[in-house]
């Protein structure tokens, strides 16, 4: 039996170093993300890895301890990310590790364990005694072909041409990190996040984000004209992958093809930054339209099946009526409550 160690991804400099490193790592992993985990809800990150104390790190797979007085204490890796795969070089460690992590779980340090790992890594899971969870749709754009190539392969009619035509009406585009960015990214994802029946994640959340992560995060804006707010997306940049983690929009402005016009901006600064991959993020597969708007750009998908333990702590469809009740009550709130309820309801859901 291999011995499987703790360390602390934000004292220890191996996490850094093993990061850079390793094929799979991504944003996600970084502890850049992680201190923004652990500053607005309180998540206490560790890494489980076969390597011994002092030893450069081979493996290494990284949790959040998610506690509050809502739940009982679980291990997610990662909470509010999209994807984290174990990051190993030998797939049998990944039995070792989850073996060992299970293990404690029974024990009764934490009442569930969650994983999300990527496609490609769902058979080295397999073995162990996890079962499969959610399911999301991923889309991932390869970027090695030249800029023309990308915008030839876009969809004629559902994307090329809204990007033109945004071109032609005008629309007018700024980026950056500032307070200024950040408040009207936040006005919009208020609004975006009324017209789906949700409450925003905390502005706190977004502010550290911009903190902890710096130059690695980009807030994108389009306004009409004379100066509206159209539309915005939040892209993370990690090596040589950006990612599309947020976006948000005023529908009033849909017709002049804000939302492809923003994302064909960011795959070509992606592209001129000299990265190799854009990721479109999660999609539910409950959500056809959404699908179909990512299918557009010409970005491949691949499955999402998140790994939970015991099989018990995963129901499928049991909050399902309650979602939808809540999605009434959250479409009728005045923003200041819809804002407050982001804040107390966010840190129980990682």
């Amino acid at each position: 039996m291999v011995s499987v160690e703790q360390i602390n991804p934000l004292a220890d400099p191996r996490w850094q170093e093993f990061l850079s490193q390793h094929p799979d790592a991504s944003v996600f992993h970084t502890p850049e993300w992680l201190r923004c985990l652990q500053r607005t809800y309180g998540y206490e990150p560790v890494v489980f890895t076969c390597s011994r104390p002092g030893e450069t790190l081979r493996d290494g797979m990284v949790f959040c301890a998610v506690k509050s007085w809502f739940a009982r204490p679980r291990l997610v890796s990662l909470p509010f990310s999209d994807h984290a795969d174990p990051l190993v070089s030998d797939y049998q460690n990944v039995g070792e590790v989850l073996a060992a992590v299970a293990g404690r779980a029974a024990d009764g340090n934490w009442s569930s364990i969650e994983l999300r790992p990527r496609e490609h890594l769902n058979s080295a899971i397999e073995p162990a005694e996890f079962t499969d969870g959610q399911r999301f749709v991923l889309h991932t754009l390869d970027l090695q072909p030249s800029p023309d190539q990308l915008f030839r392969a876009l969809n004629k009619d559902c994307t090329r041409r809204k990007i033109l035509k945004a071109e032609k009406q005008g629309l007018r585009y700024d980026e950056g990190r500032s307070e200024r960015h950040l408040e009207d990214f936040f006005q919009l994802c208020v609004m975006t996040r009324r017209r789906k029946g949700l409450p925003p994640p905390p502005l706190n959340w977004f502010r550290n984000l911009v903190q902890c992560l710096g130059e690695k995060l980009k807030i994108r804006i389009a306004r009409t004209p004379n100066g509206e707010l159209a539309g915005t997306i939040v892209t993370l940049h990690f090596k040589q992958t950006v990612v599309f983690k947020y976006g948000a929009s005023d529908s009033r402005f849909h017709n002049l093809g804000t939302m492809p016009f923003l994302l064909w901006r960011a795959i070509e600064d992606a592209k001129s930054a000299g990265a190799t991959a854009f990721d479109f993020g999660r999609s539910e597969i409950e959500n056809p339209g959404l699908l179909r708007f990512k299918d557009h750009f010409a970005a491949k998908r691949s499955w999402l099946v998140y790994k939970v333990f015991p099989s018990s702590a995963w129901e499928p469809g049991a909050a399902g009526w309650q979602m939808k009740f809540a999605k009434k009550i959250f479409a009728q709130l005045p923003d200041s409550a819809l804002i407050l309820a982001g804040r107390l309801i966010y840190p129980h859901i990682g």
